[in-house]
């Protein structure tokens, strides 16, 4: 497909490159000899860090990419013949080939999700499967916190979720390669979204936030586990057990980086040294990157929205039968705009930029598209987006 633009490309915040500061802490890592597979001092840094951020016994592993730590943080809380209760646009689900079952040996049991989430009715559907050998063993619940299409999880949500889950015996996990979009758009620390409403192992993105490579498993403190009488789930157990499985899983799922000083640098840089401010809040000079970054993709994104709408180019309601040509599908709440509109239209754009069709639209005439915001996208790039957009559809 030809590239013929200037503008920088809306496909996916994987496209972005490396954070200047995440670049300048890998090359401070760069010194000298260090030991291999993580027992050196970034490593440490981190792990402490991380124990900051997310509470006291909270442990971190770095991983090389995120279905790896999707892959790791599954098995590291579920029985062999165990299932994972997910959405059914969850990436566990729909973009990793396979993975959690090819590499896990664990099914995913996909619900139907509204704008990418799902709700606790959803979870307990599973709960008849618990006892029965002729079905995988629903044993986790995992959630996409910013989801797979760009909502968020409020936080009552998140700990509503969590909690009908281990009342049902199951553990919970996040799949948070875009927390920290969550957590700027609801301001809040990215402890609030995991461990303060019983989450028990997370997948920490680095890679879409300003990394280069690698992301991390977080297990939390078991002496924050949500205690649960008589549903089976014993949080500080399931939890120790994790701690303890995951560096054997990582290295037998070909996760663990020799190495790992260089994994370990870019979650410091992203997450802070020891001892720096932990959350971010409006406006904070001393704000960790992860929120400055995120906090820059999600504003692109409402910025792209906004200037489409402004343009009389795109709305809330608009269809195939009349009134602008183009219609916001989803709600835009973190990094990601997506859209409906002629497919004529959209490839004539695709000449302009690259990004990814979605779905089907309204009919057959028109398809949704997905339009994604980085930590490097510039304002004048989204305000020449809207143009595009505006010129195709004319």
């Amino acid at each position: 497909m030809p590239q013929i633009s200037s503008l920088p490309p809306f496909a996916s915040d994987n496209y972005a490159g490396t954070h200047p500061e995440v670049l300048a802490a890998v090359v401070a890592s760069d010194d000298g000899f260090a030991t291999a597979y993580g027992d050196d001092p970034w490593t440490e840094r981190m792990e402490a860090r991380v124990a900051e951020v997310f509470g006291a016994g909270s442990r971190a592993f770095g991983v090389l990419n995120g279905t790896g730590a999707n892959v790791v943080s599954l098995m590291a809380v579920s029985q062999r013949w165990g299932g994972v209760v997910a959405s059914d646009v969850a990436h566990a689900n729909t973009d990793e080939n396979g993975a959690p079952e090819r590499v896990g040996g664990l099914k995913v049991l996909a619900c139907p999700s509204v704008d990418g989430r799902i709700t606790p009715a959803d979870v307990e559907r599973w709960a008849g499967q618990r006892h029965d050998v002729h079905r995988a063993h629903p044993g986790v619940l995992s959630l996409t916190q910013s989801t797979e299409l760009g909502t968020v999880y409020a936080v009552d949500a998140l700990a509503e979720l969590t909690a009908t889950a281990h009342g049902l015996g199951m553990a919970a996990h996040v799949d948070g390669s875009r927390l920290a979009n969550a957590a700027v758009a609801l301001g809040c620390s990215l402890r609030a979204l995991t461990t303060d409403v019983g989450v028990d192992v997370l997948s920490f993105g680095a890679a879409k936030t300003g990394g280069m490579l690698g992301e991390a498993v977080v297990v939390l403190g078991p002496d924050d586990a949500p205690e649960v009488p008589g549903s089976g789930y014993d949080g500080a157990a399931v939890r120790r057990a994790a701690a303890d499985a995951v560096p054997f899983l990582r290295k037998a799922t070909m996760q663990l980086a020799s190495k790992s000083r260089f994994v370990s640098a870019q979650l410091l840089a992203l997450l802070g040294e020891p001892g720096a401010a932990v959350d971010g809040g409006t406006a904070a000079a001393d704000a960790p990157l992860w929120w400055r970054t995120a906090g820059h993709a999600n504003a692109m994104a409402a910025r792209l929205r906004d200037g489409l709408v402004a343009a009389g180019v795109a709305s809330d309601a608009a269809g195939p039968d009349g009134g602008a040509p183009v219609r916001v599908s989803r709600p835009v709440e973190a990094n990601a705009v997506f859209a409906t509109l002629p497919r004529a239209a959209a490839d004539r754009l695709r000449e302009r930029t690259r990004f990814y069709d979605w779905a089907p639209g309204e009919s057959a005439d028109r398809v949704e598209a997905r339009w994604m915001c980085s930590w490097a996208t510039p304002p004048e790039a989204v305000d020449g987006f809207v143009a595009a957009v505006a010129d195709a559809v004319a």
